[in-house]
């Protein structure tokens, strides 16, 4: 049972998967070499299927500092417990898109706080503080299936203030926030292509960037077959 795990005994696993050769792999996708063992999302996975939920065991894996040790904690946290002393600890330990994103999507979505935590980060400077935030509206617009219209607008000023971020990891999450949110009914989705619009207008290669990517998805067939209505390709 997961509680009976130690934290040593989850790391000296890991380290018997390491793989330096999937390090240096990594490192060509933007992900840090630093800490890192070239372990594969595959079985992490199903490390964390095996082990369950276990909070204990997410706080001390995340204190090692290895990467796949922070990317393996949110998979076998519990959403109920995470305190906002840990969520906010945790966003400024990231140093790594992936660490970052699976913290989002795997963990903080589904905790109490996560559409205020979005929209406090979104307003910092710190790049991957600010990627959480826009990362985490990303995820909450996939899986709040029933949080309110309201609760998404208010993301659409947070988003156009960000567009100017030059940023790579932020800009990508900016996008996704707004291909996600538009994604998700119709009443958003007109929403996001106005929002889209007003950023394509900003003096900013970034905000030109987020805009064009992300009226090319919501303006697409895919879209189109989603929200079961016609969009005028453009």
């Amino acid at each position: 049972m997961s509680h009976r795990i130690d934290v040593a005994q989850v790391v000296a696993e890991l380290q018997s998967h390491a793989n330096p050769a999937n390090v240096a792999g990594m490192a060509r996708y933007g992900i840090s070499a630093e800490g890192t063992l070239g372990v594969s999302v595959q079985l992490l996975r199903s490390m964390a299927k095996r082990l369950g939920r276990d909070h204990r065991l997410a706080l001390g894996l995340w204190a090692t500092g290895i990467h796949e040790a922070r990317v393996l904690a949110p998979l076998v946290d519990d959403p109920a417990l995470v305190t906002d002393r840990q969520m906010e600890r945790w966003v400024r330990d990231l140093d790594s898109w992936d660490v970052c994103d699976g913290l989002c999507h795997n963990l903080l979505r589904y905790t109490p706080a996560a559409f205020d935590k979005a929209a406090r980060w979104a307003n910092e400077q710190a790049e991957f503080v600010r990627r959480a935030g826009f990362a985490l509206m990303a995820g909450l617009a996939v899986k709040a299936k029933d949080a309110p219209d309201a609760q998404f607008e208010a993301f659409f000023p947070l988003i156009a203030a960000a567009a100017s971020d030059e940023r790579n990891m932020v800009k990508k999450a900016v996008n996704w926030a707004l291909r996600q949110i538009g994604k998700r009914n119709r009443r958003l989705h007109a929403k996001a292509v106005r929002a889209a619009e007003a950023i394509r207008r900003q003096n900013s290669r970034s905000a030109r960037w987020i805009a064009a990517a992300a009226l090319r998805e919501l303006r697409g067939p895919v879209v189109a077959r989603k929200l079961g209505f016609v969009i005028k390709l453009r």
